[in-house]
């Protein structure tokens, strides 16, 4: 039996916590499919509220616009991301192993359809995010967004990633700055390889590729700290 599972963000970016309600709901899932085809430039509220047959009123009391949206739609899936490297790994007792076997949770998160969470198709939600997640963060906006504490999921997982770095090698210097690059890089190269091929050596869809050069940066890195102790 699927065990049900329930993410809850508690910040700014939204009004009425859209998980509470099953109109809550569908404005979540909707908006990652309309997102997902139509990109975030021309996805409006007014054709998310034909999508879903509501009103673009309606959709205002969950949202104040469709950057709070993106903002909650990608807080989401680094928490979802969270919960499922935590559950994939907590039976791993060596911290190489885990961090290893997180990079490729994480790299092939667009493969995966949590049956926990009925409403939103993840394949589509991780379209999404390799898509438009970096116009949540390249905003005028982001510090006070900051403050607000938007970023929380991004940041708390960055943190428990960069936790296992520490226990293979307790004195590298810089474990938030590899986890965070190690994150971006495993969309971006996926972007590039559908999009700008010629800046990557690996390619669409083939999930293995990123996993070994993302390994590779992660490991030789600590690694080659470890050597010069």
């Amino acid at each position: 039996m699927t065990t049900s599972i329930q993410i809850n963000l508690k910040h700014q970016s939204y009004l009425r916590e859209p998980e509470a309600t099953e109109l809550g709901r569908k404005i979540v899932s909707e908006s990652i499919n309309l997102i997902d085809g139509l990109g975030f430039e021309d996805f409006t509220f007014k054709k998310l509220a034909a999508e879903i047959g509501s009103t673009e009123a309606s959709v205002y009391r969950y949202f104040e616009n469709k950057h709070r949206l993106l903002v909650y739609l990608v807080s989401w899936y680094w928490a979802w991301l969270h919960y499922l490297v935590i559950f994939q790994t907590q039976n791993i007792a060596d911290p190489r192993e885990r961090l290893a076997r997180a990079i490729e949770v994480i790299t092939k998160a667009g493969e995966a359809d949590d049956p926990a969470v009925a409403h939103i198709d993840e394949r589509v939600l991780h379209r999404v995010v390799v898509a438009e997640s970096s116009k949540v963060y390249h905003t005028k906006e982001v510090d006070a967004e900051n403050k607000a504490g938007f970023f929380l999921e991004l940041k708390h997982f960055c943190h428990y990633l960069a936790l296992l770095v520490l226990e293979i090698n307790p004195a590298f210097p810089y474990p938030h700055a590899l986890m965070s690059t190690m994150l971006e890089a495993a969309h971006q190269q996926l972007f590039f390889a559908q999009h700008l091929p010629s800046l990557t050596d690996v390619q669409a869809e083939r999930y293995t590729e990123t996993v070994d050069f993302l390994k590779q940066m992660v490991f030789a890195a600590i690694d080659q700290h470890l050597n010069y102790r």
